[in-house]
């Protein structure tokens, strides 16, 4: 006879192997509405590890935002906590904007993307072209990152805090132009360049007589509800929502310059929105707007065109570069978008187009520890892509 005291010990290590199981079944098939619930623990988790000021996230799905999440503050000194009206500088997404631009030109017959770069942008015949006539770079190698110019807007200083963020002015990047060269043959191969977007910025302004901000706002910003969104510094009524932005080490976070001005470099990183603003922009690029651009054209986009390096865009198991967006390949998922970087902030915004679903996420803090691999931005930002993959997408159409 077993005594009564192991006979309660035995009873009671049995249930808790049972509910333990249950458990693991539960999570296992547990129903979409607890798929979002496991991303943001997941996402809050992970972001009070990393040390990460603040971020926001949405989940938009069939032309609106179905899930939403809010981690931490936009200002880090007053306590200021993120929420639905935070403000973040969106880097390289901008890009995207930009290829939308030249593809409502393209629409409109007033170009073509195989026209020169030098037939709209005459400024460029200053550029050594080793391996030719310059007139080799065409519109499509500009959007594609094919053309063959650097990966740096300025390498010429910048690093010191009375230097200009950015370039302020178009005399100065046509004043080192005959100093630049292409370092392949156009069209031949991918190397990601700011310069090269910056060039598509003035086709744009060459053709609709308005500076590139007015043009973006008065051809999608608008037309989308985009209220919130901006270029560059903050319009006064919304600066008080505009988040800081910080970088993070070993030895702890550090605030980065405030409100400041993306110069001639804003075609390719000036954009500033809120998340709402982008969930409108992110609904768009699902569902296409003919009244802003053709369907046929954003799909033309989203084709690959050339083979990104390994570790580009989200570093997926195949990156391809599209018509300034990326087209990657996750866990044999096809995601597409494109991330941005800059002065300590981080985002990233990806569709799945089997389930007409994507998200948008930034992180106002650029963590990039030595001691943990795990304790960087850029790993948070993957597990979380990882994870709404998992949740949402494995499966196409799910």
């Amino acid at each position: 006879m077993i005594p009564p005291v192991v006979a309660y010990y035995t009873l009671m290590i049995r249930l808790l192997s049972a509910l333990s199981l249950l458990s693991v079944i539960w999570l296992q098939t547990a129903p979409a509405g607890d798929a979002w619930g496991r991303v943001t623990a997941l996402y809050h988790q992970r972001l009070q590890q990393t040390g990460i000021v603040g971020s926001s996230l949405m989940f938009v799905k069939n032309g609106a935002v179905a899930h939403k999440a809010f981690e931490g503050y936009q200002d880090r000194s007053t306590k200021r906590p993120v929420d639905e009206d935070t403000i973040y500088h969106w880097a390289s997404i901008t890009k995207t904007f930009t290829g939308i631009a030249i593809m409502q030109l393209r629409d409109r017959g007033l170009l073509s993307l195989d026209d020169p770069a030098v037939k709209y942008v005459p400024e460029l015949r200053e550029v050594h072209n080793p391996y030719g006539d310059i007139s080799q770079v065409t519109i499509r190698h500009l959007m594609t990152h094919s053309a063959g110019f650097r990966a740096g807007t300025w390498p010429w200083g910048g690093d010191q805090p009375w230097h200009p963020f950015e370039p302020t002015r178009w005399a100065q990047v046509v004043a080192m132009m005959p100093y630049t060269e292409l370092q392949f043959r156009p069209g031949t191969k991918y190397s990601y360049s700011n310069p090269g977007v910056i060039f598509l910025g003035r086709i744009i302004e060459l053709f609709s007589g308005d500076d590139y901000e007015i043009y973006i706002n008065k051809n999608i910003f608008m037309p989308l509800g985009m209220t919130r969104s901006f270029f560059d510094r903050a319009p006064y009524h919304l600066l008080d929502h505009r988040s800081h932005s910080y970088a993070g080490n070993d030895d702890g976070v550090k605030e980065q310059r405030f409100d400041f001005d993306s110069g001639i470099t804003v075609s390719n990183g000036g954009l500033n929105a809120p998340l709402g603003d982008m969930a409108k922009y992110l609904a768009f690029l699902i569902d296409g707007n003919d009244a802003i651009v053709k369907r046929s054209s954003l799909q033309e986009m989203f084709t690959p065109q050339i083979r990104a390096v390994d570790g580009e865009g989200g570093s997926g198991e195949d990156v391809q570069a599209g018509l300034s967006c990326f087209i990657e390949r996750h866990g044999g998922i096809e995601l597409i978008g494109h991330s941005g970087d800059q002065n300590g902030f981080i985002s990233h915004l990806y569709f799945h187009r089997p389930s007409r679903s994507g998200y948008i996420v930034s992180f106002n803090t650029d963590v990039a520890s030595k001691r943990d691999p795990r304790r960087t931005t850029r790993a948070v930002d993957d597990d979380l892509r990882d994870a709404i993959a998992r949740e949402f997408w494995t499966g196409a159409g799910r």
